[in-house]
This record gives structure tokens, sequence and C-alpha cells, in this order.
């Protein structure tokens, strides 16, 4: 039952009296401090047990990952970011580079393959560099592209 309530306080956008309600008209009676006591002090122990878990499995970021570059700046000091972001829109890697070659674009998906381990589909914009990349890196998944595919990734510095 605590880890309902916590996992019911963590997971959607609800406040204690909140999650006080809803407990309530399960039949469980409890005052909104009770959450609020219960998340800190079960909270961490559950998140823990959580990110552990993801991370094992590391199942979250196989599927499908969105790769793009966007560009910022003025002509002179022109920034290049490269970014990679998986199919729940999760950023999985994001590098700041001067230059806009394979060679930065091999460097953020080599990083983030060593960190998630590498994907099953990758979807890219229909640039000749991400071919060359995913040729040096040997790595058996498909490559899509196609003209709207890539919007999550060429979105990926928009906060929400």
């Amino acid at each position: 039952m605590i880890r309902l309530t916590v996992m019911m306080y963590v997971r959607y956008p609800l406040s204690l009296r909140q999650v006080e309600d809803i407990l309530f008209e399960r039949g469980i009676d409890i005052s909104h401090e009770t959450v609020r006591f219960w998340w800190n002090r079960f909270g961490p122990m559950f998140v823990a047990e959580i990110r552990k878990r993801r991370v094992y499995r590391r199942s979250y970021s196989l599927l499908l990952w969105h790769v793009g570059r966007s560009s910022y700046g003025s002509m002179a000091s022109n920034i290049i970011y490269s970014g990679a972001v998986d199919h729940e829109s999760k950023v999985i890697e994001v590098l700041a580079s001067k230059q806009r070659n394979g060679k930065a674009a091999l460097k953020s998906l080599r990083r983030a393959i060593s960190r998630y381990g590498s994907p099953q589909v990758i979807v890219t914009d229909c640039l000749a560099s991400y071919g060359a990349v995913l040729k040096t890196l040997k790595i058996k998944f498909r490559q899509r592209c196609g003209r709207w595919l890539n919007n999550r990734a060429e979105n990926l510095h928009q906060p929400f």
C-alpha cells in the first residue's frame, strides 16, 4: 500500500491531497501528511530501485533513436548541436561542436552507444555523413530517413 501511494504521487501529476482523495475513494483513510511522510521516507528507495532496473535492462532506449543536428548563433560563431532522442522523446545525447561533419556525428553516436547500447532503428535526416558514420560503426541496425520522420530530434533543444 505504501508503494502504491508513493508511486501515485511520483508517477502522476497529483498533489498530496489528490492522492489522499483517490485512496479514500478506494477505502483507505490516510492523511495527506502521511503521504508526504511516506514519500520522504520511502521515495528515494523506490526511485533508486527503478533506476537500477531501468539501467540493467536498458530496454527503454534500444528501440528507436532519432538523431539530428541543429545550428544556432550568428555567422561568426555558429554552434552545431548534434543530439539523439529515444522513442519516448527522452534526450540520450547532446554534443555541441563548431563543425558540421561526420567526425562530430561519429563522436556523438559513439558516446551514446557506449552509454546506452546500440538501438534497433536509427531515424536520421538524409545527410550522407550519417550513412558514412553508420558504416564506420559496423553495428547492425536499420536506418530510416524521411522528410518529417526526424522532427523529434530537430526539436530536442526545446524544453517541452
